[in-house]
């Protein structure tokens, strides 16, 4: 079950479940605008163009404080790949950009374009997508209260963590192979080992590079508090078995982090390991 799964009604309004340890959940004019937000997600009909939504003050206030704030810990602490991407798509700072904007700068970097969804996508969806550079993307931002955190990806980190992601080719032909592994796997067991290994590489993966401790996942790159806790998280070398079956939070900052020795060691195994990553694959490696 997701983190704040969506109802749908036959009428097409929607209801995001919000957990009562949400920074929203006890301001109904955020959870209106949660539920308002995700009706217009939900509506998109492939082909289509993507829905804008007309986003607030306050809604541009919160992106213009996440975009500040992680601007200077990505000049410390992210690879290098990731900073040059930040420079190439050169995302607004000032405004919170609509899906069609970032499609707009992203596709001439890797042929990637974002499509709306009202919530967490289920995985086989979300992963099957980036086969035809698709990145199914929520179009909500965090309470205005916590500009800084958030429980559950929302705008500020599907767009500043994976498009910025995303805008690196060799990253972008990472997510591709994930869809590839996708396709061959039938068994929900190995589906799910693939997205522990996804959470922990392109989520929250670290690598060595230029003699320091440097983040290139998307889930630490998107997050304040993740980019000041990193470096003192445990770590411990790439484990295909152990990433596979480790269980996590996503609601709390990642107390084990796996960490790389180089970028290119990194794309050179973990393409290998996709490549080769089937529900045969799957019970070899739990066996």
């Amino acid at each position: 079950m997701s983190y704040s799964p969506v109802r749908l009604s036959a009428s097409g309004a929607a209801t995001v479940e919000l957990p009562v340890e949400h920074p929203g959940f006890s301001d109904p004019q955020y959870r209106a605008r949660r539920d308002a937000i995700a009706a217009v997600s939900a509506g998109w009909k492939p082909g289509s163009p993507v829905p804008e939504v007309e986003y607030t003050e306050s809604e541009h206030a919160t992106w213009q404080t996440v975009c500040r704030e992680l601007r200077p810990l990505w000049h410390r602490s992210a690879v290098r790949s990731f900073r040059d991407a930040v420079e190439a798509l050169d995302l607004p700072a000032d405004h919170v950009p609509q899906l069609s904007e970032v499609t707009a700068r992203l596709q001439p970097q890797s042929g990637f374009a974002y499509l709306p969804v009202a919530g967490l996508a289920p995985l086989r969806d979300f992963y099957t997508a980036f086969a035809e550079g698709g990145f199914w993307s929520t179009q909500y931002l965090r309470h205005a209260s916590c500009p800084l955190y958030t429980p559950e990806p929302d705008l500020c980190h599907e767009v500043l963590g994976h498009a910025n992601q995303l805008g690196d080719p060799a990253f972008a032909d990472i997510y591709r192979r994930v869809a590839a592994a996708t396709a061959r796997v039938t068994r929900p067991e190995a589906l799910s080992f693939l997205s522990k290994v996804f959470w922990f590489t392109i989520e929250f993966g670290v690598v060595q590079e230029d003699c320091a401790r440097r983040a290139y996942g998307a889930g630490l790159l998107s997050s304040f508090g993740e980019m000041q806790a990193f470096r003192t998280a445990a770590t411990r070398p790439i484990d295909w078995v152990a990433m596979g079956t480790q269980t996590y939070d996503i609601t709390r900052y990642q107390k084990v982090l796996y960490e790389a020795p180089s970028m290119g060691w990194l794309f050179d195994n973990l393409g290998a390991f996709l490549d080769e990553f089937d529900d045969e694959c799957w019970e070899r490696l739990v066996a």
